[in-house]
């Protein structure tokens, strides 16, 4: 009998371990859900305050005139003000987020919103303080829209 106890004993320690060990690697993903990759930590993190992720889901080339990527904001995360020659769309797919253009309100943002900037309007977008933010950003008019970086926002 004792025997018998020790063994469901170590079994029961060794679920324990296993279960353990897959919530600890879940907590590494973004705790957030979308249906594209987080990505990378985002190469253009300069132009960010907080941390950020990117996924290119279509790069600039000749035979598409546009790209496309997917951005991930830990809460509070945001993009520095910044203008876009082109213009800009957002597809948010996950978490509460904000978009404000200069001498505008702050709007929050929602999954399913459609977020269209007009070509050079300077604009900032990220996550509200306390909730993952993801959208789809869309460049558009390319090859000629380029990206003008501005100052971090304050708040």
């Amino acid at each position: 009998m004792i025997s018998v106890l020790r063994m469901s004993f170590s079994v029961l320690v060794t679920v324990l371990v296993i279960i353990t060990n897959v919530e600890a690697q879940e907590m590494k993903k973004a705790p957030i859900d979308t249906i594209f990759a987080q990505g990378e930590k985002n190469p253009y993190g300069e132009y960010f305050t907080g941390q950020t992720y990117l996924t290119m889901l279509s790069n600039k080339g000749d035979e598409w005139n546009s790209s496309i990527g997917n951005v991930t904001f830990e809460p509070n995360a945001k993009t520095n003000w910044h203008k876009h020659s082109g213009g800009q769309i957002l597809l948010v797919l996950a978490g509460e987020g904000r978009y404000q253009e200069r001498g505008k309100e702050v709007r929050i943002l929602h999954p399913g919103d459609v977020v269209r900037i007009p070509l050079d309007v300077e604009h900032w977008h990220g996550a509200a303080p306390d909730s993952w933010f993801t959208h789809i950003s869309i460049e558009t008019n390319l090859p000629n829209n380029q990206t003008t970086w501005l100052e971090p926002v304050e708040m």
